[in-house]
């Protein structure tokens, strides 16, 4: 499955984020946004059930994603960096003073591609694995959500299986599309180069028959 939600917020002011299923990911995820300590810049990763939220803050701007456990470490981090290079590229200073949601109409059709190129696409680890481990990665430290929000505002993370399911069915129905258009541009393709060659044999054919440069006439 991948990632399954992320967003991008300036302290605890959310600006954009997206959900590729139905999960309560968006209330934990702004309680962690509220119980994260200091301002420091800082790469954590805080586990609820076999789901991982991964956080990444850097001079004041927080890029957040939820993984399954199966994702691990390294492309949930390498997702965070191009979102928080894309996000600071497209925006620069307003940033800083954006209200909530203000990048969200945007920015959430970017968050959608990226975390369906993380997820899904085996060029995104290719392309991570050459670029080396990431540092940060090495020292992150998961530790359990409880740990991060009180117990009173404990909440259980709520991942909607079926919406999962839809979300893979439609990602195999667009990969059998695509595998069907291949086959069938190789059976063209196929089907033209033996036309060719059924019409270059039977212009030999005629030749031997009508003694070469006679075909013309033969014709």
């Amino acid at each position: 499955m991948g990632i399954l939600y992320a967003l991008v917020a300036r302290g605890s002011v959310v600006l954009a984020e997206f959900s590729a299923t139905s999960t309560n990911a968006s209330a934990i995820a702004k309680q962690i946004l509220d119980k994260i300590p200091g301002t420091n810049d800082t790469h954590v990763s805080y586990s609820q059930d076999r789901y991982i939220f991964h956080l990444k803050r850097t001079d004041g701007l927080t890029v957040l994603c939820m993984a399954d456990d199966t994702a691990g470490r390294r492309l949930p981090f390498a997702f965070l960096e191009e979102i928080h290079q894309r996000f600071v590229r497209t925006y620069g200073r307003a940033v800083h003073s954006a209200q909530a949601y203000g990048m969200n109409d945007e920015f959430s059709r970017v968050l959608s591609q990226q975390m369906e190129y993380y997820s899904n696409d085996p060029n995104a680890d290719r392309i991570n694995r050459l670029k080396g481990e990431m540092s940060q990665v090495r020292n992150v430290m998961i530790e359990n959500i409880d740990k991060v929000l009180d117990r009173g505002d404990r909440l259980e993370l709520l991942v909607d299986k079926t919406a999962n399911m839809q979300g893979n069915t439609f990602r195999f129905r667009k990969q059998a599309r695509r595998f069907r258009s291949t086959v069938w541009w190789r059976n063209v393709k196929l089907t033209v180069a033996l036309i060719v060659i059924l019409l270059v044999i039977v212009y030999i054919v005629l030749a031997f028959v009508c003694h070469g440069p006679a075909l013309p006439s033969c014709i």
